[in-house]
């Protein structure tokens, strides 16, 4: 069993960040524990450096939890088959851990992006990683608990960065 974590990042019209942290062991995952952060002020969206206004949200919603081997972020590893960092790239690098992305959307550049389908849907998830071969991402998502497209944690994190848990 790989212990995991999943995270996703909420940003209200209001201001400020509600990140989200669900928990559990690959594979599968079930959701074993979960957590919510605020922060009350968040980087301006840059283009092309999203990385910097997620990672500090990531990072306080990971502050005193028990250490993970693997991070499941909503979005991309890498951007390309030349390895154009995305979202998950820099996570790895400050983190150390391997990183799987799911991303819901296929992003044009990402052709090296593995297509998993789930739950019967005709529309698949776009699944890169870093530290660990991506067939064995695309088969971790593959088998992870849920009946729909979207994994049961990976909705659950949705719905606690959105608040609506």
């Amino acid at each position: 069993m790989i212990r995991s974590g999943a995270v996703d990042v909420d940003y209200p019209d209001s201001g400020g960040g509600r990140a989200a942290l669900v928990a559990g062991s690959l594979p599968g995952f079930a959701v074993e524990t979960e957590r919510v952060a605020w922060l009350d002020e968040v980087e301006a969206y840059v283009p092309g450096q999203f990385y910097r206004r997620e990672l500090p949200a990531i990072r306080a919603v990971l502050a005193g939890v028990d250490p993970l081997e693997l991070l499941i972020v909503d979005g991309y590893v890498d951007l390309d088959p030349g390895g154009r960092p995305g979202l998950g790239a820099h996570v790895h690098e400050a983190l150390g851990i391997p990183v799987i992305g799911v991303a819901k959307t296929s992003f044009h550049t990402a052709t090296h992006a593995v297509a998993v389908l789930r739950g019967g849907a005709s529309k698949p998830l776009f699944v890169t990683a870093i530290g660990l071969p991506r067939s064995d991402a695309a088969a971790f998502v593959a088998g992870m608990c849920g009946p729909f497209r979207m994994p049961d944690a990976l909705r659950r994190v949705d719905a606690l960065a959105r608040g609506r848990a």
